[in-house]
């Protein structure tokens, strides 16, 4: 049966190789991703693609830091819609590719999303996201006391910069989405999460400086776009439970009521599953549907219940 499916691939499964990293690599990446995406394709579902950036935006301030005082410092809404149209690029020319060998005369086209905030949203008050480079607490301080950066020693690797990390509350691009898959394009969408944006009284909107969870962000284009499925393409097949220990479980299907206790019991690290599982309990409790996790070259098996972590009401 054709499903209309909301698909967030992750942004470190754009890049197989952390020691040999390139464009080119990257490309070879999302080539593998395509292919799995064209599958679904061939069976008849709609799909809508997300894109985690978190790698990428990292290079992208590695550079800017890299490069001043010679040029500009670039915000961090703009490196967001930077990486947006180059992680775009490679999804569509990689999907126009793979759909041409398989005969699907189907168009791939990305859109430069925004994402509305809440200018009060807590997180602002409490950055806690840490992003680019390692930096010495000299070059730290610098940035701290220079570009008002708020700075975290991270784990006796060095400091890192760290910003907001508000929730998504509005999608600004969503009805030219939904027009574009009325006339069966294949939409790439929100990747990163969006560019954060903030709405003022009159409608206007200003970009500040953050980063939103893609999973969460996606989750709410999926509900917004009505979507059977919510799919969360990440770097393993299933989700587990006591991870890296003697008693590893996976999991092939949870309830929501099951998922919560298992994050009560911590089993789901913060800044890898957690976000994920959470993303996909809020999406099944607003809509009823279901949401899945598996790895890219198990897509197709986990759309049929053969593999991935189902989350159902």
């Amino acid at each position: 049966m054709s499903k209309k499916i909301v698909l967030a691939v992750g942004g470190n499964s754009l890049i197989k190789d952390p020691t040999q990293i390139s464009i080119q690599s990257q490309y070879a990446a999302a080539r593998e991703t395509a292919e799995m995406i064209v599958e679904m394709i061939k069976e008849g579902h709609k799909l809508v693609v997300s894109h985690g950036n978190g790698p990428q935006v990292g290079f992208y301030l590695r550079r800017v830091e890299m490069a001043q005082p010679s040029l500009h410092p670039v915000p961090l809404d703009s490196c967001v819609s930077g990486t947006q149209g180059g992680i775009g690029y490679h999804l569509q020319m990689a999907l126009h590719n793979e759909m041409l060998k398989k005969g699907i005369s189907k168009t791939a086209v990305t859109v430069i999303t925004q994402t509305v905030v809440d200018a009060n949203d807590p997180s602002f008050n409490h950055p806690s996201k840490p992003i680019g480079s390692f930096l010495s607490k000299t070059e730290a301080e610098n940035h701290r006391d220079n570009d008002g950066w708020h700075i975290v020693e991270d784990a006796g690797r060095g400091y890192r910069r760290v910003v907001p990390s508000p929730m998504a509350l509005e999608i600004v691009e969503l009805e030219a989405i939904k027009t574009l898959i009325q006339n069966n394009m294949l939409v790439i969408a929100a990747g990163g999460g969006g560019i954060p944006v903030i709405k003022e009284n009159d409608g206007s909107l200003k970009g500040c400086e953050a980063v939103i969870d893609k999973d969460f962000a996606t989750g709410l284009l999926a509900y917004q776009l009505n979507a059977d499925l919510y799919v969360i393409s990440t770097a393993v097949e299933k989700v587990c439970i006591h991870f890296g220990q003697k008693d590893q479980k996976t999991i092939d299907h949870m309830t929501v009521k099951e998922a919560e206790k298992y994050i009560e019991e911590g089993h789901f690290a913060p800044g890898s599953m957690l976000p994920k599982v959470q993303a996909l309990i809020t999406f099944v409790k607003t809509t009823g549907k279901t949401g899945i996790i598996t790895n890219p070259q198990n897509l197709k098996k986990a759309l049929t219940g053969e593999t991935g972590t189902r989350i159902t009401a």
